[in-house]
């Protein structure tokens, strides 16, 4: 759909194909994959030494809470995949021992930005350690947080995790957007991996993980609008699937109607790269079909499997809230 469709003129893919066809099986598939294999995120013992490493022990554990967290909001009560979305959430609490885990990490490595993003994906929804944030209180207002040498989209991220938090931002989110790729409308066909998941991670900062769509502003809206569809065809294309499903999960977080022929042409691939069990690689060749219950080592992924279940859920909340803003239109369950 272009920036100027509107729901109304959009004649829609034939019935029993396109994304309304394909993302409650996508959702249920890679959420049921994800809770299957949740001992793969559970923290080691040792987490708090020095030598434990970030990206293998607390990132993936942060990941799954704020993405879990997201479907867990966006997915309508009494579903399945709403409760195992809670489920996994309280899981991830848990592994942090309800938050004294973080400030110990807090304690620990007060220079260090990732416990508080960390346990602000836990505050956006509703889980809160007293401590923790009395100690990170001074700690986000000091002159070494506002000077942290991080790139933009990196910088939104605290942003928003302050927000979260309740406390006032530590700079202003307009001046660190425009210094994005995204915020500076760079030329689309310099568009590659790393800016590709700069460009995600701006929105996904930009509009609470796709919960506050109206932060977008009108122009960014319009770009994406324009240049998503190019994107992601030549994610699937490549076999990007962790972009791929990155850039969907953008297209439903856009403000007003979500791009219908965008999904409709995208989710179907992306489907078809799912494995029976649910599981998707980030990127390359995919394994048959009958290749066993784990196709993939977990490492390579976990990832874009929570990815795929967190744009799914976006997507089928985007869709609900189209059926609901036309007038005369039937409510459709997707």
């Amino acid at each position: 759909m272009s920036a100027t469709a509107t729901p109304e003129t959009s004649q829609g893919p034939a019935p029993g194909t396109g994304a309304r066809a394909v993302l409650p099986g996508v959702l249920r598939a890679s959420l049921g994959w994800i809770d299957a294999h949740r001992s793969g995120f559970s923290l080691p013992g040792d987490v708090l030494e020095p030598h434990a490493e970030v990206n293998t022990t607390l990132k993936p554990l942060g990941e799954l809470a704020q993405l879990c967290a997201t479907v867990r909001l966006v997915t309508e009560p009494g579903a399945p995949e709403h409760r195992t979305a809670g489920e996994l959430v309280d899981f991830a609490w848990r592994e942090v021992a309800s938050g004294d885990l973080l400030l110990e990490l807090l304690r620990a490595e007060p220079y260090a930005t990732y416990p508080y993003e960390i346990y602000a994906a836990f505050a956006g929804y509703g889980l809160r350690h007293e401590d923790f944030e009395r100690l990170a209180r001074p700690l986000t207002a000091s002159r070494a947080w506002a000077h942290a040498e991080q790139h933009p989209n990196r910088q939104l991220g605290l942003v928003n995790s302050q927000r979260r938090v309740g406390v006032t931002p530590y700079t202003d989110a307009g001046t660190v957007l425009s210094r994005t790729w995204l915020g500076g409308l760079a030329e689309p066909w310099m568009f590659e991996g790393p800016a590709g998941y700069a460009l995600t991670h701006t929105v996904y900062h930009l509009t609470d993980w796709g919960r506050m769509p109206e932060r977008m502003p009108e122009k960014l809206d319009a770009y994406l609008r324009a240049w998503l569809p190019a994107w992601t065809d030549g994610c699937l294309e490549c076999g990007q699937w962790d972009l791929t499903g990155e850039l969907l999960a953008v297209a439903a977080a856009l403000p007003g109607p979500p791009p219908l022929d965008l999904l409709d042409t995208a989710w179907p691939g992306l489907a078809g790269a799912q494995h029976p069990t649910g599981c998707l690689p980030e990127n390359g060749p995919l394994a048959a079909e009958d290749s066993g219950p784990d196709p993939y080592p977990f490492v390579d992924c976990y990832h874009s499997t929570l990815v795929t279940a967190f744009a799914s859920a976006l997507s089928l909340a985007a869709l609900r809230r189209r059926d609901e803003a036309v007038p005369g239109r039937e409510r459709r369950t997707a």
